[in-house]
């Protein structure tokens, strides 16, 4: 008879025994309703990150301003657009980018970065999912202050186009925090089994930016392209900014890109959830 290895075998025992929806939609519904825990963690990253500096979170917001006066004023003239209409366009893109890499950078570390606390915490890991979206969406609302800046500067262009349709940017919101909910729970249990993966996703990071509609307006690769620009609509990020981007800047709205984030929306979590119903007790024996 084969001998079954001391060390595999509790981690067998745990994946045999918490092989369940129940316990993965408990581990959940238990996460969210710790909610003093992650929302008091993620702050402090943010806290521990500008220690001892004079400004704190601030330069944030001073990081994405200076981004968005320097890149957008040089990209408008490269571009032969306009500046007041290329700058809030770059920097609405930027916000939303930024939240996007947040996500799928932290999350490839974050079990693995919460090592001591999944090993010495009888907490459900959600707890470590949710405390990482929040710190990412704390960091987005600091650059979103850049939007305010930027829309009194270029009060005359933008305003003639605003509308009561500006309201859907509040579930557009929602539906970006909420997918980053299952890209962080995903990557970061399958980062934790392989950890090549880390290094992949960050290698890939700078190919997926300049292949979204961040920099570049998509009326230029329709302008150029012709009928390939069509190939745009197969990448993800090109619908979740539209949807943010075109209610803050009083664009007409193209409303595939909402069944196309939905439907991203409802698949992802199908994935994560049943990652985290097969995976969930796997975490801590192989961070």
């Amino acid at each position: 008879m084969q001998a079954t290895s001391t060390v595999d075998r509790p981690e067998a025992l745990a994946q045999t025994a918490s092989r369940s929806w129940h316990k993965a939609i408990k581990d959940l519904s238990h996460g969210f309703s710790q909610r003093q825990l992650w929302a008091h963690l993620g702050w402090q990253d943010i806290k521990q990150r500008y220690r001892r500096s004079v400004l704190g979170p601030l330069w944030i917001t001073i990081g994405m301003g200076v981004t968005a006066g320097g890149l957008g004023l040089m990209y408008s003239t490269i571009f032969g657009m306009d500046a007041s209409q290329y700058v809030p366009y770059m920097t609405v893109g930027f916000m939303i980018w930024y939240f996007i890499q947040g996500c799928l950078s932290a999350g490839t570390e974050v079990f693995i970065q919460n090592e001591g606390l999944i090993k010495q915490l009888p907490a459900p890991i959600t707890i470590h999912v949710l405390r990482t979206v929040w710190r990412e969406f704390l960091l987005f609302l600091h650059n979103f202050v850049v939007y305010f800046i930027i829309l009194a500067v270029f009060w005359t262009t933008i305003s003639p186009h605003l509308s009561w349709r500006i309201v859907t940017v509040i579930p557009a919101l929602a539906l970006l925090v909420v997918n980053g909910g299952w890209v962080v729970l995903l990557f970061g249990v399958a980062s934790t089994r392989f950890r090549d993966i880390p290094p992949v996703v960050n290698s890939l990071m700078q190919l997926l930016f300049f292949m979204s509609p961040i920099v570049w307006p998509i009326e230029k690769l329709e302008e150029h392209a012709g009928p390939r620009a069509a190939l745009a609509q197969i990448n993800p990020i090109y619908h979740f900014v539209e949807i943010i981007r075109a209610p803050l800047l009083g664009t007409d709205q193209q409303w595939h890109h909402w069944a196309v984030v939905l439907g991203i929306t409802a698949g992802g979590w199908l994935l994560a959830l049943f990652v985290l119903r097969n995976y969930r007790a796997r975490v801590a024996y192989w961070v």
